[in-house]
């Protein structure tokens, strides 16, 4: 399977260069950013501004499709070229980050590159919409697993480098930003498999602040409002369980 973001959709590092955007001011200047999902939409968005404020950024994208079919190197190595033509610093990462060994090196992407980790924005996944009664299992498992497996071990391998970090005496000042989604909190017709997976995500975004707070690193997640790559707008009932009051006559 694949790990792309449609909110948005790499091996080894790609082109690196100093530059402005790179070694100059911002509120991330002299951070490493990782972002997952980087390679299009929402992804390249936060990758492109985190390093205008000056954050080294590795770019994770498999460049798959909408629905997590095919796969090309091409939109991660692009925003890469897009950073450095800006005068930035980044490199491409092409791991399936919901893998376990993906996961992994994207960490040693970071600190093979750059030589530390700091940030971390999870947002790859896709999305396989259709009617809960006409979901097939491959379609749910899929979606579950780039969207909450991979938010899962993207954060485990963050988290377990700057646990070791804190434990040598070299508490970060890390921080986690996860992407969850409106139809994590209030549901959406026919994308069953994507709002249980962005619910999933709040959830692993509170166990994960209570206990990676200790070490350095905050944690919170986002649920943007604006349809993403490849989401459409749904229609649901305003609230779960109530129902529209029917028109009596005044007498």
């Amino acid at each position: 399977m694949t790990s792309q973001h449609a909110e948005g959709t790499g091996a080894g590092p790609g082109n690196t260069t100093e530059g402005a955007a790179g070694n100059g001011g911002g509120i991330c200047a002299g951070r490493v950013a990782v972002v997952t999902g980087a390679g299009r939409g929402l992804g390249r968005a936060h990758a492109r501004a985190l390093a205008a404020e000056g954050a080294r950024v590795v770019v994770n994208d498999l460049g798959v499709g909408l629905d997590g079919a095919g796969g090309s190197a091409g939109p991660a190595q692009d925003v890469v070229d897009e950073i450095v033509a800006a005068g930035g610093q980044a490199v491409a990462h092409a791991g399936d980050i919901a893998t376990t060994d993906g996961a992994a090196s994207l960490v040693d992407a970071a600190l093979d590159a750059f030589g530390r980790l700091d940030i971390l924005v999870n947002n790859a996944g896709f999305l396989r919409d259709k009617m809960l009664v006409n979901i097939d299992e491959e379609s749910w498992d899929a979606v579950m697993r780039v969207h909450l497996k991979g938010h899962f071990l993207a954060l485990k391998h963050a988290g377990a480098h700057w646990r070791a970090e804190a434990k040598a005496g070299r508490t970060p000042e890390a921080r986690v930003i996860n992407t969850s989604s409106g139809a994590g909190l209030l549901g959406s017709v026919g994308q069953g498999n994507y709002a249980a997976a962005k619910a999933g995500i709040l959830g692993l975004t509170l166990v994960a602040a209570a206990e990676l707070g200790r070490y350095g690193v905050q944690v919170n997640a986002i649920a943007r409002g604006a349809p993403a790559r490849g989401v459409r707008r749904c229609r649901s009932p305003p609230l779960i369980g109530t129902r529209r009051r029917s028109r009596q006559p005044r007498n």
